[in-house]
């Protein structure tokens, strides 16, 4: 492991997705501001939140929990962001973006888990 949660990949891919998630919340309706873009919003920020924590924990199984929480975190960032589209939220590039990085964060959150089962 690197010296710092923020040398994990994943966690710098989660706050690019959070970053994506937030311009892209941005232009969503004002009667939204308390509904989808405070769920997105907070779901993203998760994401992120869980790496950081789980690098911190004292054991590899703690911190895989974490990843859990995280991956967990990332799906309902995802099945908001297949909402938000499906309701006509949001300009199509931004929205693409925030989901090829929810895609990213997810596929890197699955590999890290797996290397960190295997290497106990």
């Amino acid at each position: 492991m690197g010296q710092s949660f923020r040398d994990v990949v994943a966690w710098q891919r989660a706050v690019e997705m959070t970053t994506a998630i937030y311009m892209l919340t941005a232009n969503f309706p004002a009667t939204e501001k308390f509904g989808l873009t405070n769920q997105l919003r907070r779901a993203a920020v998760s994401v992120a939140s869980n790496i950081a924590e789980g690098y911190g924990r004292t054991t590899r199984g703690e911190y895989i929990q974490f990843l859990g929480h995280a991956r967990g975190s990332n799906c309902e960032v995802e099945t908001q962001l297949v909402i938000a589209a499906q309701l006509g939220f949001g300009a199509s590039p931004q929205m693409q973006r925030a989901e090829q990085l929810c895609a990213d964060v997810s596929r890197l959150l699955g590999s890290l888990m797996r290397a960190l089962r295997e290497n106990h």
